[in-house]
Parts: C-alpha cells; structure tokens; sequence
C-alpha cells in the first residue's frame, strides 16, 4: 500500500480510533508520519513516498533510497521464555561520495534502534573513521508469556536527493545464549560490535568470563551489562553501563549473581576505532578537521569462557590457610622457647658462681673460650695461652685490657668534649670523644659510654615516631582506597585497577579478596615479633635489676627501640600492601613501597647500632631522610618516566649522598662540613697519600666504602642511562642493595674476628636466604603491572596456582612476609654468643 503524504494520511486517519482491520504495521507506519512531521523532517507540503514491506529472516534486500521516498521493511518472529533467540541486522552501502548518510530505524515492542550508514565514529582529537558495513544485534526484551509473537520494523531514509543503493539483512543468532565452560568463537570489528546472553545455572552464584583472542590489535573492550535495552554496544557508549575493561589478548570480569537481578547478563565485546588505549602507535593527525581518515580492516577473532567461579568453601579454605601458615609460627616460637628456657636452666646446674674471680676459673671472662661462648663446643685453653693472644698487637687490632672496674667508671664520664688545657691525665684523654673515636682500633666499650637510660630513651623515640607516623599515614590511605573501590563499584570501570583478572575473588565490595588476605603474614609476624622483643627487653631489664655483671657490661648493649620500630614497620607494611591491593594502580603504588623503605633504613641502622650505639643516628634525623626518599619516589613515579632532567638531578644527588655518609661513617662524625672541607681533602690526600704514602688508617672501614661506592655509583650510572619505568621499584632496589652490602659486610667481619654465629642465627640465615629465593622467583612473575596500559597489564595475568585461591603474588605475600620476620630474628639473635664477652674485647666494624 503507497500513502501519498504523511499529512494527508494524518488527517485522514485522526478523526477516531483506527478501524479493527487495520494491520499493526499501518498503525506503525502512522506513528512515523506523526513523528516524522512534528521534528520537521519533512515541509508542509511536501511529497514523501513511504513503502512498506513484509519482509523475512535471512534474505537479503537491495533498496535505492532517495529523499523522494523512505522504505519499511515489516519482520515477524517468534519468542518463547524458555528460550532467547538473538536478531542481527546487517547493512552495506553500495555507493560512494554520499551526500548524506542513510538513516536506519528498527522500531521493536520496547526498544528504538537507529543508526546511520556510513557510520562515522570518533577517536582522539575528534578523528572521524567511516564505516560502510554495519552489524547491529537487536536487544531482547524478555517476555512473560510463554510463547509470543512479536512485530518490528526497519525504516530506511535519507536526505540525499541522489539515488543510494543499500542491503539490508536480517538474520537470526542461533548461538545467542552462552553455555558454561563451552568456548565461542566470533569476528568483531567496530561497526559489528557483538553481545550474547548468558543466564547463571542453579546453584552457580558466582562466574567468570574469560575473553581471549591472538591478536593484540585492534585493542577492543569487554563489557558485562544487565539484561535491559538499549544496549550500549558502540565504541563512544559502551562505557555507559555495567563492567567493562579494554584487552588485546586478555580480558576477565567476574560476575556475581547478586548484582544482576534477572539472573542474567549480556557480554558485549567491541573493537575500539583506535589502538591508543591500549599501548598501540596513535595515527596521524588529520591535515583537515572535517577529513574522513580510513580505518582498514579492524576485525578481530575472538573467544568467550564463561566458567563459574569458586565456591564459599575455597574461600573458607583460603582464609583457614592463611592463618595456619602464621599461627603454625607462633606455637614454633613457642616451642623454641621452652627448649631455651630448659637449656638455660639445666646449664644454671653447672654455672660457675658470681663471687669467683676470673682467675680462679682458670679462663677470661668474655674470650671466646669462656664458657658462655665455646663451652657448647667443649674448647678449652690455658689463661697463658689468651692472655698472650689477647696482648699481641698482630691479633688483637690494639685491644685494651681493662678491668671491669675501669669499664663501669668509663660509663660515668662526661658526655661532652674537654678543652685541651683539661688534659692532665690519661683517663682525661681517653674521655674525649674526638679521641676515642679517631683511634685506629676501637672496642664497642669506647663507642658505649653514654648513660644507658639516655640511650634508651633516645632509640625509644623510633618507636613512637613511627608509631605516629602510621596513624597518620595509614587512615588517609585506608579513606582514599575505600574511595578508589567505590568509584570502580559505581562506574564499572575495570580499568582503574590493575588486579590479576584471572584470579581475582571479590568479597563484599572488595574486587580482589585474596590479594588483600595474604598480606595477614606481615601483620601476625610482625606482632610476633614484637612479642619475641617484648619477652627479650623484659629479660633484660630483669638482669638489670638484679646487677647481673653480664647484663650491665658484656655483649652488644641491648637498646630495643630499633627492633620495635622494625616489628611495627612489618605489621604497616602489611597493613599498607592490603590498602594498594583494594586498588592497585600507579597513584598509590607508594603505599606498598613506603614501608619497605623504612624496613630497609631501619635494619642498616640496627646493624649500625649495634657496634656504634652512642653515636647511631637520631630517630628524627633517620626519619628526616627517609621521608626525603619517599619525596623522591614520589618525583619519580609522577615526573621520572623518560624525563632526561629529572634522572640527572636525581644521579647528581645520589651521588652526593653516597660520598657525604661515606666521611661521615669512615670519620665516626668527627668531622665538619664547612668551606674549608675541601681544602682539609686536599691536605690530607698530600700527606698521607703523597708524601708518606700511607694508606687508610681504617682499612675494613675503607674496604665497606670503596664497596658501597661501587655499588651506588653503578646503581647511579644505570638510572641514568636506562631510566627505568618503575621507580619506585628502582629506588628500593637501591636500598635493599645496601642493606645486603652492610649484612654481607658485618658477617664477613664477625667471622674474620674470630666471633662464631650460634645455632639458632644460623638456622634463621639459612632459613631466610632460601625463602628469600623462592619469594623473589614468585615476586619476577609479574601478574600485573601498572607501568603499562590497563589491557596490556591483563596480557600477564595468570589463573590461581594454590587452592584455585592464591596466585602467584599472594605467594610472594607468604614467603616475603616469612623471610623479612626470619631476618628480623637473625638481626636479634646473631650476636647472642657475645652475651658474656666483655665490651673491650669487641670489635668495632
């Protein structure tokens, strides 16, 4: 039938209700008129012939359309509520150099479908890409009947007054609705976008959709949406609604039952126009604003998983997991100290008494054949026999022997410096700092002198600064984060977060339940070891109050602030890790690694201390540069990336850093930086190294600065010239190859002093050394990686390896968590054979 005007037709047919026989498509075919005539696409007046069609499934139409007339094609299929049956209409324009573009309507029962053809879609900097071929998957609405059948239409238009030859097809998706665990194969390109229907099984709460593909590019985007129409299936809208995330080879959204209320979703995959957002070369820019750019041919081969996810069991499993691996901890410790407890007492049986003097022993209290140190081993040794060892200046590095007497009055001199007038006596002499600490061979009884309650106090401040520090630091972390998490929830935009897709498990609102789960070790470990400091600190204190000789004046002096400070960083640590895996991406990356910087200070600093404890570092002076280092991460992480300037300034400093704490280690601070520090060098280089031709005074400390410097300089010149992406990661590397250069250092000398490492230590070094390994093997996997795009970090991504639960990042979890609280106890425990050697009998390193 052939309608000579919309006007006409309008009137003709207003003056009641439309008669009974009148077909839904004429009632459709009105609706259009009106419309058409009220937006004013067409004048008063004009004439517009409208045709319609009855038309079928897979038959292809050829049309020419003018702006003379508009074509209706009326289809007609069946629906059923057990079973969805996708529709997809296919068009190609034929002619070239349109005018303007044909105009495609598909009017359904509840839904309106239009789009244009060519299909012009936008990339960056408002490109236009023409699109010839266009596919369209109609959106179902379900249906409460049993059986149904349902009407829609095609209107084809356009305002070009040249005739435009068009195809038009419509044809039914056999495989519309996906089958769990079953893969399906498809093409997409972006003027095909594709989507299917997925409906979860009885039972399955909870599932994952896997889509992969061998190709990196075209970069496309993966989204989850309800079951409602329109569906937002095009490049420039695909991001309206439900989850989505871009891939080139990988993408993986798990989905949960709960947030879609019809037990049902659609997967829509759509290729994207440009590669930009996923790592991929951007094109050039158009020479003309208005120039149509071809995009070529953009299809992409495709597969589908939808598998179901986990149960509750495993996650019950997973925690239950967790939590023997680090309480199985606390009954060893447990274990260890009732073994320790029983020695102890058992040797008490068989412990010389306290009013015997050592020469009554028949050996040196705190030599290394004293019964505290090698009795375990059964060496003994005539007095003679140490006594002329002790004195030989070949040996013993220029050891003092003194009494225990002249030990406890040193330990009651004056803190400050004495004029040199004052110097009237050698015990005057020996008071002044700048004495003791230039001499060539030191003890740790001459870098011991301070009162122990100041010193005590002084490292008791590292505690309850960084106590400090964490409140401060941590609840604006744990705010931000928990806003992080919302806005991925609200927007569905997986792109935010850089989590291991393939192996992520929500819990609640949390994306990634287990990657925030398995930093639990840092924080029970941590706690152990503050219990462990806690039981050692009061031991001490006890032996204190009884006057225990070997308390008050043998072995390294006990100042416990630096272990609780260490023990509180581990459990932050953990705490923080958990806080960045809520939402891992590079704007919070210096959560996890902040610290990891102060675990490493910290531990030099306890190396340090141990054999310098009266000039260690201040907890505010330790503090004041670690937060310059997190300053500098956080530089790097912002500004670092390829910026030839920044690593410039940063390797200059570094530099300078390196040399500045060299003299000030080497010269026990005893030296000032002042304009003169230059022209002193040049005078000390002239005379020592010229005119005598002398070498270092303190050769094992020189030997650990030429080492240091090496390193740091090495580390300086492959900053500079490599400029890695990652930072942060750089900038830790820098500190943990220290901290390893010291430890390496301070045991190599322990041993070359004829100091042993007892058991315990020695296991714990063992221990800790293959943990470390597997940890870092686990660590390299690199499942995820936010110096990349948002696609490119899931091409990494790798399904769970332990308890389908944990990946391998959570595993790097458990073992770092276990090797940073093993070399914890081997920093406690690895000088415990000194405990009954007298102070000036121990070497300063």
């Amino acid at each position: 039938m052939v309608l000579r005007s919309c006007w006409k037709s309008r009137h003709k047919n207003g003056s009641g209700p439309a008669p009974c026989w009148i077909r839904p498509g004429l009632a459709a075919l009105l609706w259009l008129c009106v419309t058409q005539f009220a937006c004013g696409i067409g004048a008063v007046g004009e004439t517009k012939n409208v045709i319609q069609k009855d038309a079928e499934f897979d038959v292809t139409y050829n049309d020419t359309v003018t702006s003379e007339n508009q074509t209706i094609y009326a289809f007609n299929h069946t629906i059923s509520r057990n079973k969805t049956e996708g529709v997809r209409v296919t068009v190609d324009v034929l002619s070239q150099g349109l005018e303007s573009p044909i105009l495609f309507v598909v009017r359904q029962k509840q839904a309106v479908l239009s789009f244009q053809v060519p299909l012009i879609l936008r990339g960056l900097y408002q490109r236009k890409y023409p699109y010839n071929h266009v596919g369209r998957t109609l959106c179902q609405p379900p249906t409460r009947a049993l059986s149904e059948t349902q009407y829609f239409f095609v209107d084809v238009s356009t305002l070009s007054s040249q005739g435009t030859n068009c195809q038009l097809r419509v044809s039914r998706v056999e495989s519309f609705t996906l089958q769990t665990d079953k893969k399906f194969s498809f093409t997409a390109s972006p003027s095909q976008p594709q989507y299917f229907k997925y409906v979860f099984p009885d039972g399955v709460d909870t599932v994952i959709v896997k889509v992969n593909s061998d190709m990196t590019f075209p970069c496309s985007v993966m989204s989850v949406q309800d079951i409602q129409c329109p569906v937002y299936d095009l490049d420039n809208n695909v991001a309206f609604l439900g989850m989505y995330q871009t891939m080139t080879k990988k993408g993986a959204i798990t989905v949960q039952r709960k947030d879609f209320p019809s037990n049902s979703f659609y997967v829509v995959v759509v290729v994207k126009t440009e590669d930009e957002a996923c790592g991929g070369p951007l094109r050039f820019y158009p020479l003309r604003p208005d120039e149509l750019i071809d995009a070529g041919n953009r299809s992409k081969s495709i597969d589908v998983v939808v598998s179901p996810a986990i149960n509750s069991e495993v996650y019950v499993m997973g925690m239950l997991f967790c939590l023997g691996i680090f309480l199985s901890f606390y009954l060893l410790t447990l274990l260890v100290a009732c073994i320790e407890n029983r020695r102890i007492k058992k040797r008490e049986v068989f412990q010389i008494p306290a009013d015997m003097s050592p020469a009554e022993t028949g050996k040196i209290p705190g030599s290394q054949y004293e019964y505290g140190s090698f009795a375990d081993n059964g060496s003994t040794l005539s007095s003679e026999a140490i006594t002329d060892s002790a004195t030989s200046t070949d040996n013993n590095y220029g050891y003092m022997e003194r009494s225990l007497d002249s030990v406890g009055r040193s330990r009651q001199e004056s803190l400050s410096s004495v004029e040199e007038d004052d110097y009237d006596t050698l015990d005057d002499i020996d008071s002044d700092k700048n004495i003791v600490r230039t001499k060539k061979f030191l003890c740790v009884s001459d870098l011991a002198r301070k009162d122990k309650r100041v010193l005590s106090k002084k490292y008791q401040i590292y505690f309850w600064n960084i106590a400090t520090i964490a409140v401060f630091y941590a609840l604006p972390v744990i705010q931000l984060v928990i806003t992080y998490q919302t806005v991925v929830n609200v927007t569905g935009n997986q792109d935010i977060c850089f989590y291991n897709f393939l192996c992520a498990h929500p819990l609640g609102a949390l994306s990634a339940f287990n990657n925030i789960l398995s930093n639990l070790g840092y924080v029970m470990l941590g706690l152990l070891f503050l219990l462990i400091v806690l039981k050692r600190d009061i031991v001490h204190n006890r032996a204190l109050v009884r006057n225990d000789l070997n308390a008050l004046e043998c072995g390294i002096p006990k100042h416990f602030g630096l272990f609780y400070a260490m023990g509180t960083a581990l459990m932050m640590e953990g705490l923080l890790s958990a806080c960045y895996h809520v939402c891992p991406n590079y704007t919070n990356f210096q959560f996890d690694t902040s610290f990891m910087y102060m675990i490493a200070g910290l531990c030099m600093l306890k190396l340090y201390q141990k054999r310098h404890p009266d000039i260690n570092a201040s907890a505010y002076t330790a503090y004041a540069c670690l937060a310059g280092v997190i300053f500098f991460s956080v530089l790097g992480v912002v500004f670092g990336k390829g910026n030839t300037v920044f690593w410039i300034i940063f390797s200059v400093i570094h530099i300078l850093a390196t040399l500045l704490l060299s003299t000030q280690l080497y010269y026990m601070g005893r030296w000032r930086l002042d304009s003169g520090v230059l022209r002193r060098m040049v005078y000390i280089i002239y005379t020592d190294s010229i005119r005598q031709c002398s070498g270092p005074m303190y050769i094992d400390r020189m030997v650990l600065l030429v080492m240091g410097n090496i390193v740091n300089w090495s580390l300086a010149a492959y900053g500079l010239i490599e400029r890695p992406n990652d930072f942060a990661s750089y900038l830790l590397a820098i500190a943990i190859c220290n901290l390893l250069l010291y430890f390496a250092f301070y045991i190599i000398m322990k041993l070359r002093s004829g100091e042993r490492i007892k058991c315990l230590p020695l296991v714990c070094i063992l221990f800790t050394a293959v943990v470390w390994g597997f940890a870092l093997y686990f660590f390299f996997q690199g499942l995820s990686t936010w110096q990349k795009t948002p696609a490119e970090s899931r091409e990494h991504n790798r399904d769970c390896i332990l308890l389908s639960f944990f990946d391998d990042h959570d595993i790097w979890h458990f073992l770092s968590s276990i090797a940073m609280f093993g070399s914890f106890l081997v920093l406690l425990t690895m000088d415990d054979d000194l405990d009954t050697v007298q102070r000036d009998k121990i070497f300063v390193f």
